[in-house]
């Protein structure tokens, strides 16, 4: 099995490092990322300016490329150079992506990227433990998915979120709560105001959720899909307006 492995932390983050060692044992791992950091960068694409590949001395026993552009991009250079894989994993990002962080997480648009262009792929990210991070206890968890979603019959796409003591996994649905956005006003140290964008939910999360999952230490599987269409809303006014023009 070939492996395409990119995140949005950067080709540097030991998040990479560690999902390419876990994923060796499934087949051979090649890996694209950013150059430097693109967290929350989302499915961004670069099209006003060419991209460039570098390779890199990164790890021992790994292909590793730097890319300067977005995750998506490594992504679809990635799939470019190597003409094709059999898999795309995004991560390990620093830090986890739940509910509406899929939205603009760059880790998550890899992967999507990676199915637009008729790949399976499976984001991993990571809760923060207050210092470096480290995956020894959540490698076990992390083969274990891999063999379950490399099955024929799995998800092409799948959010995949560790905690610091996984004491299980379960499969999710993605926590869609109200947040309090706001805007934070600072001043940098030479008197220049600055601003911080934040988010806090206002709700607990719901049983089943990716969040709940987390709070419970549970390793948190949520199946994604592409396609964004509220199906139970345009059900509802089709039976109600079949049809706007008359052929």
């Amino acid at each position: 099995m070939r492996i395409l492995i990119s995140n949005d932390d950067g080709i540097f983050s030991p998040g990479l490092r560690a999902l390419a060692e876990v994923a060796a044992q499934f087949g051979e791992v090649v890996l694209f990322a950013p150059d430097y950091e693109q967290s929350a960068v989302g499915h961004a694409i670069t099209i006003m300016r060419p991209l460039q590949v570098h390779k890199v001395n990164l790890i021992a026993g790994f292909e590793a490329y730097r890319v300067n552009g977005t995750p998506a991009d490594c992504v679809a250079m990635g799939l470019y150079h190597l003409g094709g894989a059999d898999l795309v994993l995004s991560g390990i990002n620093i830090g986890l992506n739940l509910g509406n962080d899929v939205w603009h997480s760059g880790t998550v648009a890899a992967a999507k990227q990676a199915v637009l262009l008729g790949v399976r792929a499976i984001a991993f990210s990571q809760a923060l433990n207050g210092g470096e991070p480290t995956y020894e206890k959540q490698k076990p968890y992390i083969a274990e998915v891999l063999s379950m979603l490399t099955q024929a019959q799995a998800p092409r796409l799948v959010n995949v979120n560790l905690p610091n003591e996984p004491r299980g996994i379960r499969w999710t649905h993605q926590s869609v709560r109200a947040y309090n956005g706001k805007v934070v006003e600072g001043q940098d140290p030479m008197g220049r105001k600055h601003f911080w964008l934040t988010a806090v939910p206002l709700t607990e999360p719901e049983a089943g959720s990716d969040r709940w999952a987390l709070d419970h230490e549970l390793v948190s599987l949520t199946p994604l899909r592409l396609n964004l269409t509220d199906e139970d809303w345009l059900e509802r006014v089709r039976e109600r307006q079949p049809a706007l023009i008359d052929e």
